[in-house]
């Protein structure tokens, strides 16, 4: 037996979720280009700096963060490369892998965009469940409490 169609409040709840997603979307498309870099390096940047553990991601783990084929991220890195926002270096377990590393220059550019994308993330607080939102707004809460600003 099939489930029923969506209630006319939930097609209004789904547009409304896609409609706010969308808006952080083109921020970050808009905000990023202002910075010299498209929103998919600016993602690249963002995983590599962000992945669990560590400073730096395979080529084949950016593939898996950035749902992408291993040669589109390949061509991305490169494109990165060529803006001095990263390099290459072969695994050093397995020989095989590459790994992507930030350069000074990838560390400034992502930390000033990350903070853009967190503050306008917060914005939405009341849209999106935020999974780790308190990790957020940790540094948000104790500068206000110690009268300290956000750099």
């Amino acid at each position: 037996m099939s489930k029923p169609a969506p209630s006319k409040r939930e097609f209004e709840t789904l547009s409304h979720f896609r409609y706010q997603l969308r808006r952080f979307l083109r921020f970050s498309e808009e905000v990023t280009l202002k910075y010299g870099v498209t929103h998919l390096q600016y993602l690249l940047l963002l995983h590599i700096k962000g992945y669990p553990g560590r400073e730096w991601a395979t080529i084949g783990e950016l593939a898996e963060r950035l749902q992408s084929h291993h040669h589109g991220v390949v061509s991305l890195a490169s494109r990165c490369e060529k803006l001095g926002l990263v390099y290459r270096e072969k695994g050093k377990l397995d020989r095989r892998e590459v790994e992507v590393h930030l350069t000074p220059a990838g560390e400034n550019i992502v930390a000033e965009l990350a903070r853009l994308h967190r503050d306008e993330l917060l914005k939405l607080q009341g849209i999106f469940q935020v999974p780790g939102v308190k990790e957020l707004t940790k540094d948000v809460d104790s500068d206000e409490t110690s009268g300290g600003t956000m750099g």
